[in-house]
């Protein structure tokens, strides 16, 4: 009886092994400091459990209804160029804890091997790498990112639990490493596929610390009805295709 309820309070293992640095960096990150006061109350215990419940509902419905497009895309990245339909993304969630994510692949199968010949043609500052016409991706790939389709996998790993509708954008473990102490509070929430950097500009904010500050605020402002508000702009944001390439 005793060894089953250990086992029930081991942590999951890793979906892959990270870095040493990695764990070192998170095993000693002052989570909880990156926090609002406010964070240690029931009613943000309570509205979590209501942002969970909600996250659960829509990613559900959300794959049962998109499922037929779901489908012809996937159908369509496999005819567009050789290699796997879906890109398993791997970065770090809440407390920097691993996950493997998926989006529908937008580049050659090589693209993470050919982003060494094209690093210096870097269009953002910091450790996050974007360039605006990125040879690796492919012409469904293109239409894809530019209407955030590559991106409803990402339903299963909200279902999950790995992911969240709103919040900041999971980094890599590589992208991690180098970010500012201040920086890394983006992690002290679970990270979604929308936030405040999406619905303001997206890849058009250049400046990594801009992109930071947002993060932080979402961090520090987050309420349900900030989460509705993001959902909300995300739509226009999507249709017109703002900063996505």
């Amino acid at each position: 009886m005793r060894s089953a309820q250990a086992r029930a309070r081991r942590p999951p293992p890793d979906a892959y092994p990270l870095p040493e640095i990695v764990r070192r960096i998170c095993a000693e990150e002052d989570w909880e400091a990156h926090l609002p006061a406010r964070a240690r109350t029931t009613r943000w215990r309570v509205q979590q459990a209501v942002k969970r419940t909600i996250d659960v509902a829509l990613s559900a419905v959300g794959l049962v209804v998109l499922a037929p497009l779901l489908l012809v895309i996937a159908a369509l990245v496999r005819a567009s160029s050789p290699g796997p339909i879906l890109y398993e993304w791997r970065v770090l969630g809440r407390r920097g804890r691993p996950f493997i994510g998926y989006k529908f692949r937008t580049m050659v199968a090589d693209a993470d091997a050919l982003k060494r010949t094209i690093q210096h043609r870097n269009e953002m500052t910091g450790p996050v790498f974007k360039m605006r016409d990125d040879p690796r991706v492919t012409r469904v790939g293109r239409v894809l990112r530019k209407y955030s389709l590559d991106e409803l996998p990402q339903l299963w790993s909200v279902l999950k639990g790995d992911m969240s509708l709103v919040g900041p954008r999971p980094p890599s473990a590589e992208e991690f490493v180098q970010f500012e102490p201040w920086q890394r509070g983006k992690l002290a929430v679970t990270p979604g596929i929308t936030c405040l950097w999406q619905v303001s500009g997206r890849s058009n904010i250049r400046d990594f610390d801009e992109w930071m500050r947002l993060d932080r605020r979402y961090v520090q402002e987050w309420s349900l009805w900030l989460d509705l508000r993001i959902l909300a702009r995300t739509v226009p944001a999507v249709i017109r295709g703002d900063g996505a390439y």
